[in-house]
C-alpha cells in the first residue's frame, strides 16, 4: 500500500480489460490516476467511479495512441496540466489473430504502432523526467507470447518479444536511477481479445484482476519480471529456451490451431 499511495500513476488501455483492472486496484491502494485511451465517455465513467469509491484523483486523456502524435499528445497534456507521473503502467496493446498472409496487413502494422512506438514514446517522454527527479517506476506489460513465436499470432508475439527485449535492457540501465523498470508477462486473460473473431480464449484463461493484483504486487517487491497468471505459464516460457526452435514453434502452432486460431 505505502508504495502507491498518494503517487501518481498513468495507465494506458484504461477503458476496459487489464488496462481497467489496473486502474481499479491501484485506486483501491490509493494512488491517484491518469487515464488513457481513445473512448472518453468509458474512461470518463471510469474514472467517477475511482473517485467516488476510493478518494483519489483520476484525470482522463482521451487519445489515440497508434497514431503518430497520440503519444506526444499524452505527454503535452501532462505537461499542460502540471502533472507529473510516479509510475507509467504501459497497458494498451492489440494484436492480430488469424494467418499472416490471409488479412491486412494493416492490422498488424496498428500492432506494431501501439504496441511497440507507443510504449517507446511513452517511455521516453514520461520516462525522462523521472530520471531527471531521480524516482518513478515504469510497467511495461507484455504477455507470455513473448518468449516464442506463435503462428496465427505472428505479429502481435513479435510485438510483445521486443518488449520484453526493450524492458529488460532499459531496466538494466536505470539499475541505481532511482527508476525501477519491470516487465509484466501474463498468459491467457479473460478479456475480449477474440471478440468478433473464430478464435476460442483458453478455458483456463485467469481474470484481469488477478493480472493487475500480481503485477502490482510484484512491482512493489522490487522485481524485474512478473509472471502474474498461472504457475504453469511461467514454465512454458523455460519450453523455448530448453527446445529446438523449430521444435517449440510448431508445438505453439500446433496449440493455437486447436484453438481455431487458424480459421479467423
Amino acid at each position: 500500500m505505502s508504495l502507491y499511495s498518494g503517487r501518481t500513476a498513468l495507465v494506458t488501455g484504461a477503458s476496459k480489460g487489464i488496462g481497467k483492472a489496473l486502474s481499479r486496484e491501484l485506486a483501491a491502494r490509493g494512488a491517484h490516476l491518469v487515464l488513457v485511451a481513445r473512448s472518453a465517455d468509458a474512461l470518463g465513467r471510469l474514472a467517477e467511479e475511482l473517485r467516488e469509491t476510493h478518494g483519489v484523483r483520476a484525470e482522463v486523456v482521451a487519445a489515440d495512441l497508434a497514431a503518430p502524435d497520440g503519444p506526444s499528445e499524452v505527454v503535452a497534456a501532462l505537461r499542460m496540466r502540471g502533472t507529473e507521473v510516479d509510475l507509467l503502467v504501459n497497458n494498451a496493446g492489440t494484436g492480430a489473430v488469424g494467418p499472416f498472409f490471409a488479412q491486412s496487413f494493416d492490422r498488424d502494422r496498428g500492432s506494431v504502432d501501439l504496441n511497440v512506438t507507443a510504449l517507446m514514446a511513452l517511455t521516453h517522454g514520461i520516462g525522462s523526467r523521472m530520471l531527471e527527479r531521480g524516482h518513478g517506476g515504469i510497467v511495461n506489460i507484455a504477455s507470455s507470447a513473448a518468449f516464442q513465436p506463435l503462428p496465427y499470432q505472428a505479429g502481435y508475439a513479435a510485438t510483445k518479444a521486443f518488449v520484453l527485449s526493450f524492458t529488460e535492457a532499459v531496466a538494466e540501465e536505470l539499475r541505481g536511477s532511482g527508476v525501477r523498470v519491470m516487465g509484466s508477462y501474463p498468459g491467457a486473460t479473460d478479456t475480449g481479445f477474440f471478440d468478433g473473431t473464430a478464435a476460442t480464449m483458453s478455458p483456463k484463461a485467469v481474470s484481469p484482476h488477478r493480472v493487475a493484483a500480481r503485477t502490482l504486487d510484484d512491482f512493489a517487491r522490487g522485481r524485474t519480471a512478473s509472471f502474474p497468471g498461472r504457475a504453469s505459464d511461467r514454465v512454458l516460457t523455460f519450453l523455448p529456451r530448453l527446445l529446438p526452435r523449430s521444435t517449440a514453434v510448431r508445438i505453439a502452432g500446433g496449440v493455437n490451431r486447436r484453438f481455431r486460431h487458424d480459421a479467423v
